[in-house]
């Protein structure tokens, strides 16, 4: 089974809602919850927060966060979880950032970093992956999509009880 397919049980059995708000996987978390026939049941509303400005008016991430830690940081993973289970009343919120490449990266935030967050009863729970930089971009946002759906499905299975 899917990983998307898997999460949309999960949520469904548990009459739960989900919200993404992507940037580095740009809409693909989103595309693959809605590609699952009956998904309307249990996805909520989904952004694509790619640039700063759209993560601090839509999410509320702060400027001193984006400024001090930068769009790519657990910092910034978490605040926009925290925004986005604010902005649209879901019970799951989950969020990407990071650096899909070729370009972007530096030594301190290489190509093929990314973070991921998942925000449910009131914990957030952030996650750093790494990948190879030599991955072509469109794999890189299948991996980072990969990452984030199973990150949504370990929180609500650590948490099976809604």
């Amino acid at each position: 089974m899917s990983l998307e397919k898997q999460l949309g049980q999960i949520l469904k059995e548990n009459q739960l809602t989900i919200a993404t708000a992507e940037s580095c996987t740009g809409g693909l978390v989103s595309s693959r919850l809605t590609d699952v026939s009956g998904s309307s049941e249990y996805v909520k509303l989904n952004f694509v927060t790619y640039a700063n400005e759209a993560k601090h008016e839509i999410l509320k991430v702060s400027w001193d966060i984006l400024n001090n830690y930068g769009a790519v940081s657990e910092e910034c993973a978490e605040s926009m979880a925290h925004g986005l289970q604010a902005a649209t009343g879901c019970d799951v919120a989950l969020c990407t950032t990071g650096i899909a490449g070729p370009t972007g990266g530096t030594p301190d935030k290489p190509v093929g970093l990314m973070y991921t967050s998942v925000k449910y009863k009131n914990i957030v729970t952030v996650k750093e992956i790494r990948l190879p930089e030599n991955l072509a971009r469109i794999e890189m946002k299948q991996q980072f999509a990969n990452e984030a759906l199973k990150l949504a499905i370990s929180v609500l299975s650590e948490n099976r009880i809604a």
